[in-house]
């Protein structure tokens, strides 16, 4: 059996008990902003200051978002 491709990775994390992600669609390049805390969760695209999603194909040296538009 193929092994399938993961759609999300996880680009940033931070948090113990409340958590914050920044995943990245693999096949659009789109981040998303995900925060847990306890059984609550949210999910939001990031966006740039126009109001465009963050795009991104690539991390910097640290783990953080480059936006490479």
């Amino acid at each position: 059996m193929a092994k399938r491709e993961r759609r999300f990775t996880v680009v940033h994390e931070e948090g113990a008990l409340t958590v914050a992600r920044v995943l990245r669609d693999t096949k659009t390049g789109v981040c998303y902003l995900w925060y847990g805390e306890g059984a609550a969760y949210g999910l939001t695209p990031l966006l740039n200051a126009d109001g465009s999603p963050v795009v991104t194909w690539d991390t910097m040296d640290d783990g953080a978002p480059r936006d490479l538009r």
